[in-house]
């Protein structure tokens, strides 16, 4: 990364004396340098618009191992006092705010994580950080405020209301997540000015876990650690409906159905965890006498299962026109889903690799997914390289605007489906200031930890950050901005009762407004960081 921008920079300079110098980088083939470079620069956007859509692809089979990791419960074995049977409790294993914070956050955030790591990885040796990582993760966090809280806003249904239930757990993430790009600015401007020291670095990946134990403590009302604040309608437990034990003796599930089934939902509902039908958050069971090999027998229908299931995702991988779309009367509208299909397919079949995600409670397929992703990433992190060094334009400027709204589509995606399904807003917006937190404190953090810890047993030096200025200005016009979204927030809950939804034309407007300081903060800070301002 270090190398091609430093390679952009010599040609910014040889450029102003000599003229035009010509970009000897090639993605795929040598001969790509001998285009010009109009058709080179066409080419790598396209690349880089179909990573992207690679990204969506994955984003679903994600999102739904992510569901099963999150379902997961613990059995819990006990005795009933009075007729003296056993009984089995299923608790939930995961805490309801823990989950938003960790793995909501984090694995919506996971595309710029794993690029700002992998151009950090890309950069260890050199003295100066790699751009692209931070600048993609603080247009992410401003892609994250602005449109996608535009579009949350409407996703109610016209005149529905959906506020947050939560509004103690909620102002403790809000309040670090301000906090994260204060603190980014104070290492960057105050503390030690253009570097980021070893200390530092660590610091701001130790905050991520100050970040969950404080949200856990709101949650459960700890004393002095937390807001003395109500919860709202928000059920205790959150536990979804279990499968009775006792049915898996006599019942076997049809793999293909299932697989029809989850194929058919774009998005799976990862936010059906937070259903408020679960009043007691415990499924309960009486242990029956087992009949002698019925275990061995279930085992081996599950074992079935579970490669019929991987094999489905092969064959919906090439199929190109489900039964659904067979339905639909417009021919015209059929041709664009079997092109749209088989734009896919290429991803479809490379996904399908990753495993059901049943196996092992989705952990399996929750990795798998990361390091598919991470591998997209890298692809970004070079195409990106690329159109800079083709193109002439300012990584940062980059990172800014397409990078930051292509990775943030997994945020996008998950606060839509929760403004739309759910019945408060807390998850929501939640995921929207998790992740701008989850992006300082490991986006960054994680990054600068792994360049600072070489620079410092190898060099004796800190991590040196160029354009720190134009960075440091970002943040500031961020911050600035965040305070004008906020603020029509709490107007809103205090006029209309909620944050989303409401009268068609308020949740309009808003929506017109949440763009506006998008279109405000990409505007000055890329002017910024090219130097035009």
């Amino acid at each position: 990364m270090a190398s091609i921008l430093n390679q952009t920079q010599e040609q910014h300079e040889s450029s102003r004396v000599t003229g035009h110098v010509r970009c000897e980088s090639f993605f795929i083939f040598p001969g790509e340098s001998s285009l010009s470079d109009a058709s080179r620069g066409v080419f790598y956007f396209l690349c880089l618009a179909y990573c992207f859509i690679g990204l969506s692809a994955i984003t679903a089979r994600f999102f739904k191992s992510m569901e099963n990791v999150v379902k997961h419960s613990r059995k819990v074995v006990s005795v009933d006092p009075i007729t003296r049977a056993e009984v089995i409790t299923y608790k939930k294993v995961w805490n309801f705010t823990i989950a938003d914070i960790s793995l909501l956050a984090f694995g919506t955030s996971f595309p710029q994580i794993s690029l700002a790591t992998i151009d950090a990885i890309r950069n260890i040796g050199q003295r100066y950080a790699g751009g692209l990582g931070p600048g993609t993760l603080v247009g992410s966090a401003a892609f994250d405020l602005f449109p996608i809280h535009a579009v949350c806003v409407l996703m109610p249904k016209a005149g529905e209301l959906k506020k947050i239930s939560d509004l103690g757990v909620w102002l403790v993430e809000l309040v670090w997540s301000f906090w994260a790009y204060i603190w980014l600015y104070i290492i960057l401007e105050v503390w030690s000015p253009n570097v980021i020291t070893l200390v530092e670095a660590l610091l701001t990946v130790l905050q991520y876990g100050l970040l969950l134990a404080h949200a856990y403590a709101q949650d459960k009302r700890w004393p002095y650690l937390s807001l003395p604040m109500s919860r709202g309608d928000r059920p205790e437990e959150w536990v979804p409906d279990e499968i009775d034990p006792s049915k898996d003796d006599t019942d076997v599930h049809d793999p293909a159905q299932e697989s029809v089934e989850s194929g058919n939902r774009n998005i799976v509902d990862i936010f059906s965890i937070h259903s408020a039908n679960n009043d007691a958050g415990i499924t309960y069971h009486t242990v029956a006498d087992t009949p002698p090999g019925s275990a061995t027998k279930r085992g081996k229908a599950k074992n079935s299962t579970v490669f019929d299931i991987w094999k489905h995702q092969f064959v919906d991988a090439v199929t190109l026109e489900s039964s659904e779309s067979k339905k639909v009367d417009s021919i015209y509208l059929r041709i664009a889903k079997c092109l749209w299909q088989l734009l896919l397919a290429p991803w479809k079949i490379l996904f399908a690799f990753v495993p059901p995600c049943n196996i092992a409670h989705g952990w399996i397929a929750f990795i798998c997914s990361l390091i598919f992703i991470s591998g997209v990433a890298f692809v970004v992190t070079r195409l990106t390289d690329l159109i800079s060094c083709v193109t002439g334009i300012n990584p940062y400027v980059i990172a800014f605007t397409a990078l930051a709204a292509g990775t943030s589509w997994p945020d996008l995606v998950a606060s839509k489906i929760a403004a739309e399904r759910q019945l408060t807003a807390d998850s929501a917006i939640a995921n929207i200031t998790c992740s701008n937190s989850v992006n300082i404190y490991v986006g960054i953090g994680v990054p600068w930890l792994i360049n600072t810890v070489y620079n410092y047993f190898a060099y004796r030096e800190p991590l040196y950050i160029e354009n720190a200025k134009g960075l440091s200005f970002s943040l500031l016009i961020f911050f600035a901005t965040s305070v004008g979204c906020i603020v029509v927030l709490v107007l809103r809950r205090l006029i209309l009762g909620a944050e989303l939804g409401g009268p068609r034309l308020w949740a309009w407007l808003t929506s017109i407004y949440f763009m506006m300081l998008w279109v405000v903060f990409v505007v000055l800070s890329s002017l910024k960081v090219s130097g035009i301002i």
